[in-house]
C-alpha cells in the first residue's frame, strides 16, 4: 500500500501540469442571441503563497502548492520546471503532494522504478529471443534425427537388395567380379 500515495502524487503533478498550460482561475460566459448564460465555474482557490503561515497538510491541500519545511512556506509550484529550484526550496526540504514524500526520495523512487521497468523490458524481450531461438534448434534437431533415420532405412534396403541380387547371382552362376565374364570364358 506504499506504492498508492505515489500513483497519486504523480497523478497531481501531471494535473498541475494541466492546469498550468491551461488559464488557471478563469470563468466562461456564452452569450447567444437574447439570452445568457454561465457556464460552470470553478471557484478561485486562494494564492499559495497565503498559506505561508499554515502548517504543511493546509498547503498541500491544492495540487499548485509546494511546501518548504526548512524555511515553512507554502509557494506556487514551479510547473515550467519539473523539478523546483534549489534557490526556491532544497529537494530535500521540498514536499509535494504528500507532507511525507520529499522531492529527493520520490525522484529516487521513481527512478529506480523507470529503471526496473526498462530492464524487466528488455530481460522479456531476451527471454523470447532466446526461447525462440531454441524453438528452432530443437525443430532443426528433430529434422537432422529424422533425416538420419530415412538415410539408415534407406542404407538398410540397399544392403538387403544387394543381399538378394548376390543370391540370384550365386543362383545361376553369375560372377559378381565382372559383368563381361562369361563372355570370355564359353563352357
Amino acid at each position: 500500500m506504499n506504492f498508492i500515495p505515489l500513483v497519486l502524487l504523480l497523478f497531481g503533478l501531471s494535473s498541475t501540469l494541466a492546469q498550468n498550460t491551461l488559464s488557471p482561475n478563469t470563468t466562461t460566459q456564452t452569450t447567444q442571441s437574447s439570452t445568457t448564460s454561465k457556464a460552470p465555474t470553478t471557484t478561485p482557490h486562494p494564492s499559495c503563497e497565503s498559506k505561508t503561515g499554515t502548517n504543511c497538510d493546509e498547503c498541500l491541500a491544492y495540487v499548485d502548492c509546494l511546501w518548504c519545511i526548512s524555511t515553512k512556506t507554502c509557494v506556487t509550484y514551479p510547473a515550467k520546471n519539473i523539478l523546483p529550484p534549489s534557490s526556491l526550496c532544497p529537494l530535500n526540504d521540498a514536499r509535494w503532494g504528500l507532507c511525507t514524500i520529499n522531492f529527493q526520495i520520490l525522484i529516487i523512487t521513481l527512478s529506480v522504478a523507470g529503471a526496473l521497468l526498462i530492464i524487466g523490458f528488455l530481460l522479456c524481450i531476451f527471454c523470447c529471443c532466446k526461447c525462440e531461438n531454441i524453438g528452432s534448434a530443437r525443430f532443426q534437431n528433430r529434422m537432422n534425427r529424422q533425416t538420419d533415420k530415412t538415410k539408415t532405412k534407406q542404407e538398410q534396403r540397399k544392403t538387403e537388395l544387394k543381399i538378394r541380387h548376390d543370391e540370384i547371382r550365386q543362383k545361376y552362376g553369375l560372377s559378381r567380379a565382372s559383368p563381361y565374364a562369361r563372355f570370355d570364358n564359353p563352357s
